[in-house]
């Protein structure tokens, strides 16, 4: 694959690296536009040699050359990119130095490689740790169950040399007794029966052994399970909770915990089987061994230990109407969650019910004055049963919900209090366990939630939510992390930002919007964001939740595709557009409109100065009448000769309009279909008289239009005179009769 290819594969932040390598926008668009040109040359050599230099540099004007001819061949000058002014550019700063630009892409090719090579090693890494830890665990339990069939066929010899030393003994005497001859063989057959015995000894020590053996591998393995996976899967749950891409699926644990669990299962009953044949078996120096009864204790605690930690909430508590918003529960409102049960044995089928109880011994029900309790209004227990699809233990609580029990609040000082959306609460879930003996009960916990009254208060609870999840990732819960919210260091906070938009938009943010963000958001020299800075009154969030929901229901697309730049200020737009040609236009989100609006912002010349200019936002409710591909190709601009204009020509950096939006313009191309009565179907306008700035057309644009209008007026004229007692097409055209009428 060409290296500039892989370099669009990378994450944003990396491509933010190779972006700034680049000192002049136009040296980065003219490396992806010809990268693969770039690629195919020597800059090293051209680096050190000035003839070398050159002749690259005169390669490069003739290929721009040949790359704008067969544009203009194939009528393809406005959606190409602009060849003229990259070597206008090339031939304006470096004619003279052509070394200099062989040493400019000689570096910074050397490091796209750097930055190509650090992402791979982090990805292998990373997959390689993961990996092998998997692969570690996969053998540790492959040999389990090895030792474990070892042991069992070990204990099943043993029982026939049980037998057969039992046998001999049984009717060696009974012989003894009916031939008194045979009196004088007595010595050397109890000879034979002790050496028997001893090797039966000497088998079972050698069992034992094996078996304890066993039981230290387990315990490796059981301790790798609940001390190392299983804490890093819960991480990731909630990670994944709050919008991370990350892999949340249960297979290889249940697996290890199956395959363990049956291990320990087996060896407590080959143990017993020790146990019996001791018990059988009443022979000299073969009775039991000392330690098989701390064996067996040692066995069952570790089965304990591993079955305590096996029942996890593998769907965590979300409503249906709010699937990106998992942990936020309303009063009344019905919700959903999935147990499963990791040790996924057969005899565990049907045999074990799990009871929801809300915010089981939660301190801060008693400490914190006016915390809401909340009882379920719906059956709060469940069967562990088989899962259909996948085979393993689960139980669904499809349709629950929560009343508060408690209605009034009690009065206290304020900083004994929390608001509704800073509350954190968790449902604990028991299952009491019986199976061969062993009787306790086995917990699990929800992650920290917050119960609303009111989807109003959605967003608030969701930053909520954010924060003290990127805080509390261990467990116990710290659920009363808002009676003093310690702050999060931005780089918390914006990796917590750039899901939200990765799982509403499916893109996350670049490094040049979040350094936006952090401008508007970070105020403090230590890069620490506050909690009352974040979500307490008019804050930051409630205007980026706002941009989420425009983006989910208006934007979805656009935002994928990259063609929103989105967080920009006024002022970073001007600095961009400047630098480009005329018609160049970017969108961004509105800083003012806290419910989310969008507009963009475009560039003209004037006298040779640039002048940037910006359309009113656009609302939500504008954006439901009218897509975004409609407003962009649709936009008019009133100048002061009535002509009306689309000054939107290119998207940013230089992509054309109907190049990003062709896909979403509709078959007709945005052409107006005539309806069956025959009038023409009214269009809402996307005009405007004064943008914002207003304008400044070039001087010489306008001697042009003069001419230009006088030409169209006498043209119009004549065809107005032919057909002006057509009264179907006066219908259809009313508004530009009545123009050119006054004009």
């Amino acid at each position: 694959m060409a290296q500039w290819q892989e370099l669009l594969r990378l994450d944003s932040a990396l491509q933010g690296q190779v972006r700034q390598l680049y000192n002049e926008e136009i040296l980065l668009d003219i490396r992806h536009n010809l990268s693969a040109w770039i690629e195919s040359q020597n800059w090293d050599l051209a680096a050190v040699n000035e003839d070398e230099a050159g002749h690259c540099f005169y390669n490069l004007m003739a290929y721009l050359d040949d790359q704008r001819r067969r544009s203009v061949q194939e009528n393809n000058i406005l959606q190409a990119p602009n060849f003229q002014g990259f070597k206008n550019y090339l031939l304006t700063h470096f004619l003279e130095m052509p070394l200099k630009l062989a040493i400019i892409f000689s570096e910074c090719l050397k490091e796209e490689k750097k930055i190509l090579a650090s992402a791979s090693e982090a990805q292998g890494c990373g997959r390689s740790a993961v990996e092998q830890t998997g692969r570690d665990l996969d053998n540790k339990v492959e040999e389990l169950k090895r030792k474990t069939l070892e042991v069992k066929k070990e204990i099943k010899s043993l029982e026939a040399l049980y037998g057969n030393l039992n046998f001999v003994q049984i009717n060696w005497q009974t012989r003894v007794e009916q031939h008194v001859g045979l009196a004088e063989s007595r010595a050397f057959v109890e000879d034979e029966c002790r050496k028997q015995a001893n090797f039966i000894v000497q088998t079972k020590q050698m069992v034992l052994q094996q078996i304890m053996n066993i039981i230290h591998l387990a315990k490796e393995t059981v301790g790798s399970l609940t001390g190392v996976e299983l804490p890093e899967w819960k991480h990731r749950q909630q990670m994944a909770c709050i919008g991370s891409p990350v892999d949340t699926s249960l297979d290889h644990l249940q697996k290890w915990f199956t395959t363990v669990a049956e291990v320990l299962q087996q060896v407590h009953q080959e143990l017993q089987k020790l146990q019996d044949q001791s018990n059988k078996y009443n022979i000299t120096n073969a009775s039991d061994l000392p330690g098989l009864s701390e064996i067996k204790k040692l066995t069952l605690s570790l089965y304990k230990e591993l079955l305590g930690s096996a029942l996890v909430v593998e769907k965590q508590p979300i409503m249906l109407n709010f699937p990106h918003r998992p942990l936020i529960l309303k009063t009344g409102v019905r919700f959903s969650l999935t147990l499963r049960f990791l040790a996924n044995l057969p005899e565990f089928k049907c045999r074990h019910k799990v009871k929801a109880v809300f915010d089981k011994d939660v301190e801060e029900v008693k400490t914190i004055t006016g915390f809401r309790r909340f009882d379920f209004t719906t059956v709060n227990s469940k069967v562990m049963d088989v899962d259909a699809q996948e085979g393993g233990l689960v139980a669904e609580f499809e349709n629950m919900s929560l009343g508060e029990s408690e209605k009034v609040r009690k009065k206290g000082p304020s900083q004994s209090r929390l608001g509704v959306t800073e509350e954190l609460h968790v449902i604990k879930f028991v299952m009491e366990f019986q199976h061969e003996g062993l009787e306790f009960n086995i917990e699990a916990s929800s992650l920290p939630l917050v119960v609303v009254s009111s989807t109003n208060q959605i967003p608030s609870a969701w930053a909520s939510v954010m924060w003290s999840s990127m805080l509390s990732t261990g467990e116990p819960r710290n659920l009363s992390l808002f009676v003093k919210p310690p702050p999060l260091s931005w780089q918390q906070l914006s990796q917590a930002l750039s899901w939200q938009f990765l799982s509403v938009g499916q893109r996350e943010l670049n490094k040049d919007q979040l350094s936006m963000l952090k401008h508007k958001i970070v105020d403090d020299p230590a890069d620490l964001v506050h909690w009352h800075k974040f979500s307490k009154g008019d804050s930051t969030w409630i205007w980026i939740d706002g941009i989420l929901d425009l983006i989910k229901k208006h934007l979805l697309d656009f935002w994928r595709e990259g063609y929103i730049m989105g967080f920009v200020s006024r002022k970073k737009s001007e600095s961009l557009l400047k630098k480009k040609q005329t018609g160049t236009f970017l969108i961004r989100f509105s800083e003012s409109i806290k419910d989310g609006a969008i507009t963009f912002s475009w560039v003209d010349q004037s006298n040779g100065d640039a002048y940037v200019h910006a359309v009113e936002p656009y609302t939500k409710t504008e954006l439901s009448s009218s897509t975004l591909p409609h407003i962009v190709y649709n936009y008019s601009l009133k100048c002061e000769s009535s002509v009306m204009t689309n000054p939107l020509i290119y998207l940013y950096p230089d992509i054309h309009k109907d190049t990003a939006f062709q896909h979403y313009y509709t078959s007709t191309k945005m052409s107006t279909p005539i309806s069956k009565d025959g009038y023409v179907p009214r269009r809402k306008s996307c005009l405007s008289d004064n943008p914002t700035p207003p304008p400044s057309p070039p001087q010489e644009m306008l001697d042009m239009d003069i001419d230009m209008d006088m030409h169209v007026e006498t043209c119009v004229q004549k065809a107005i005179t032919q057909i002006e007692n057509q009264q179907v097409l006066q219908d259809l055209f009313p508004d530009l009769f009545s123009v050119f009428r006054t004009s």
